[in-house]
């Protein structure tokens, strides 16, 4: 009998973008109003993101975006849909985060003017930057 070789095909992608984690108890709706007023953006609510978990489980993650000539603007909501009452993250490394906030964008990595608009908004009690390197899930924010 012929042994056959299997190959493994490992893709190796490029993250071009930052994540930064926030701490608040603002409705996701609010939080966008809040953050569209802080920086002109126009975060407009899209379709939940579908995330399937390791054990087969599919879950929903609401979210917003806003795309502009600068970049790619996204705010997720850490925990599944309301109706949701497992004990899932998006970012489960990150679980105690409420909200991630997806940055694409031609500007230099981890500005601090957005970090500082961010900590100047009432409802925020918390904006840090997530490192990529500690994630094993940033393959979910390849668009």
């Amino acid at each position: 009998m012929a042994r056959t070789k299997k190959n493994k095909l490992e893709i190796d992608y490029s993250y071009d973008f930052e994540l930064i984690g926030l701490r608040t108890a603002a409705k996701g709706y609010r939080l966008a109003w809040e953050l569209n007023g802080a920086l002109g953006w126009r975060l407009t609510r899209q379709e939940d993101l579908a995330v399937q978990s390791k054990s087969g489980e599919h879950h929903r993650f609401g979210h917003y975006a806003h795309d502009s000539g600068v970049g790619s603007f996204r705010l997720f909501r850490n925990r599944p849909a309301e109706g949701d009452s497992r004990k899932v993250a998006l970012v489960p490394e990150f679980a105690h985060y409420d909200y991630i906030l997806y940055c694409q964008t031609n500007d230099t990595p981890q500005d601090n003017r957005l970090q500082e608009v961010l900590r100047n908004i009432p409802s925020i009690e918390l904006a840090a930057f997530i490192p990529l390197d500690a994630l094993k899930t940033k393959d979910v924010f390849i668009f």
